[in-house]
């Protein structure tokens, strides 16, 4: 293989929490094995030994929760609501805010879009994920009118352009929805600035932070941010339970985001009256051990200390945008600066060949995992992309992520970027796949 030269990076010695399958090998389509790089983090992170050792202390006891008068629902009730309060600490919600498990980002953004007061206009950056831009506009929501602002130039140009759109009109509800960090890029969006403009013109704001928590200490209360949205399968808890967390107002005064059990406080032939917060929004039987695996993450990662991770994650982050900047072809994309604070996300084109041939090959001839596509952020990665590239390739590092894993890639891709693959590879079932494809599955 070839070798591009590298920076000398430091030695990592950060102590790192373990993750689930950090020494899985995967088979290659010459019949080797090797271990699994995964630079796959920002789609879905894998699972914490530390979850994993929660999660197995839980299941001997696990019950639905709230309604039980035995044993085992008690403890999955205390255990529940122990998650609740951890979560709390981990976004730095106060005793006055509420703090809603549902099942990610996605759903969060949708709970909020349908607990708008009727009429309430929306502001939205273009380049936001698909989870931040479209709830608004989808049936059910208060939302009135949406204003969706233009890619920014900078970050001074997003907040002058949130702070025009915002003193626009003063009348009625209005709300900012931001990212805090993109999916795309990386790149570190300016939540506190955005917070102070939308309080100024008497607005609220809701921030997407399910790309910056697994990287990163969120503060609600430190960010002036009214809602934070995120996903517990970014935060090394793939278990199915998210959280939104923020004012208590529009979500009390909202209808149930679904009717249903948990929701109802009682019902009678004539009538529905519902709970109050949270409950009013968890109708069904809670994820309760997603929500327990969550705090866990949120556990661990405090630990361990997000700060030092993120350094540890940078000192990476910089061996790889160097290496993939050394070799001839490659370009990476930024809305910003090159050098504006990001976490650790690239991703890039490779002229003369197709993304998803690229991943495809990664995975098939050298045990990488990267993601390719559009990312869910079709507006802003369309824009981003170089003449004659319709789609990328992302990398994304984690709690996982070796110096060895990162050379490993910046070497695959010189050997992809000046010779191609060795493999041969079709289209079937509509992903670019190595044919024939001899590895077996697990």
């Amino acid at each position: 293989m070839t070798t591009v030269a590298q920076p000398q990076t430091p030695a990592i010695r950060t102590p790192v929490p373990g993750v689930v399958g950090a020494d899985v090998l995967v088979p290659l389509v010459n019949g080797e094995r090797v271990t699994y790089a995964n630079f796959d983090y920002a789609a879905s992170a894998p699972c914490l030994e530390a979850v994993r050792d929660v999660l197995d202390g839980a299941l001997p006891y696990y019950a639905s929760v709230h309604r039980g008068a035995g044993f085992h629902s008690q403890v999955s009730t205390d255990a529940y609501e122990r998650a609740r309060a951890t979560v709390a600490g981990f976004v730095g919600a106060g005793a006055e805010d509420a703090v809603v498990f549902v099942r990610g980002t996605t759903d969060a953004l949708n709970l909020l879009a349908r607990s708008v007061p009727a009429g309430c206009e929306v502001v939205v950056f273009a380049g936001e994920h698909h989870a931040a831009l479209l709830p608004w506009r989808h049936h059910g929501s208060g939302a009135g009118r949406v204003v969706r602002l233009p890619l920014p130039e900078s970050p001074a140009a997003a907040v002058a352009a949130a702070r025009e759109a915002l003193g626009a009109r003063s009348e009625g509800p209005r709300l900012l929805v931001v990212t805090a960090a993109s999916n795309v890029t990386g790149e570190l969006w300016p939540v506190e600035e955005l917070a102070a403009v939308a309080h100024a013109a008497g607005a609220r704001i809701a921030v997407d932070a399910a790309q910056f928590v697994p990287h990163l200490p969120f503060d609600l209360a430190a960010t002036g941010a009214d809602y934070v949205a995120f996903s517990g399968h970014k935060l090394y808890a793939p278990f199915g339970a998210g959280v939104l967390a923020g004012r208590v107002d529009w979500l009390r005064a909202a209808a149930p985001y679904l009717a249903g059990g948990g929701a109802t406080a009682n019902v009678t032939e004539d009538d529905v009256r519902w709970n109050d917060l949270p409950a009013r929004h968890e109708a069904g039987s809670p994820n309760v051990l997603g929500a327990v695996a969550l705090a866990a993450a949120c556990a661990a990662l405090t630990e361990a200390g997000q700060d030092a991770l993120h350094e540890r994650e940078q000192r990476l982050l910089g061996r790889l945008r160097a290496g993939l900047a050394g070799i001839p072809g490659v370009r990476d994309l930024s809305l910003w600066d090159a050098d504006h604070p990001r976490v650790g996300i690239v991703s890039f084109v490779v002229d003369g060949l197709p993304a998803d041939l690229l991943a495809a090959a990664l995975s098939a001839e050298y045990g990488i995992g990267v993601r390719d596509g559009l990312f869910c952020a079709h507006l802003l990665t369309r824009r981003l992309l170089p003449s004659g590239h319709t789609q990328a390739v992302r990398a994304s590092l984690g709690l996982g992520t070796t110096v060895e894993h990162v050379d490993r890639l910046v070497d695959a891709v010189a050997e992809l970027a000046g010779r191609g693959p060795k493999w041969g590879y079709e289209l079937v079932d509509g992903r670019i796949s190595p044919v024939p494809d001899p590895r077996p599955r697990p």
